[in-house]
């Protein structure tokens, strides 16, 4: 599925960066043996800090164009550089425990800085956990057993529609507190809805 997606970007003449995940196997193992190798030529970035949350994540960036042998091999639609985005975390506090390392690889239709990778790959991040804390969380969408047919499909549309809505209301209360107020109060209700 997302060999097609990428495809489609590219025949539409636009660029992805795209998370490279375990569900290709293959193709993940060469790119991070790829970047677990000394002698691979990429650039690597000067590292990120930030400091939020009760962590401490250092980020750090490296993007390598030296990608024929891997499209001789899989024939990725439109692959011109590979990335990968290692991140540290380090809790805060007195009680705090040791630190992780986790590293994200990436699919690039188009080289790039390692700095401007950085910023993708904390901005997607950033998208990721504002649209599913909002579903999971105070839409409580993993209890959901709407299991058949279109219905779960309906359902997020649905889920979608009401969070661009409540997102568009200008108050500068929390998605959960607009919800509950909207439960509570018919006018507050209607103002969603006819936005």
């Amino acid at each position: 599925m997302q060999r097609d997606i990428a495809e489609q970007i590219v025949d539409q003449g636009g660029h992805y960066v795209l998370s490279l995940k375990r569900n290709q196997p293959t193709l993940f193992d060469d790119v991070a043996r790829t970047f677990a190798d000394p002698e691979a030529r990429g650039l690597a970035c000067k590292p990120t800090v930030d400091a939020d949350h009760g962590r401490i994540e250092t980020r750090n960036a490296v993007v390598s164009s030296d990608v024929a042998w891997l499209q001789d091999i899989h024939g990725w639609p439109g692959l011109k550089a590979i990335g990968a985005v290692r991140r540290t975390r380090r809790p805060k506090g007195a009680n705090a425990g040791p630190p992780t390392t986790e590293t994200a690889y990436y699919l690039l239709s188009e080289p790039m800085t390692p700095e401007r990778l950085n910023q993708y790959a904390r901005d997607h991040w950033g998208v990721e956990n504002r649209l599913h804390w909002v579903l999971d969380v105070d839409m409580n969408e993993d209890r959901a057993r709407n299991r058949c047919d279109n219905g779960p499909q309906n359902l997020a549309i649905l889920k979608h529609m009401a969070i661009n809505k409540l997102n568009a209301e200008p108050s500068k209360l929390s998605i959960r507190r607009k919800l509950k107020k909207a439960d509570r109060s018919d006018a507050f209700l209607r103002s969603l809805l006819a936005m």
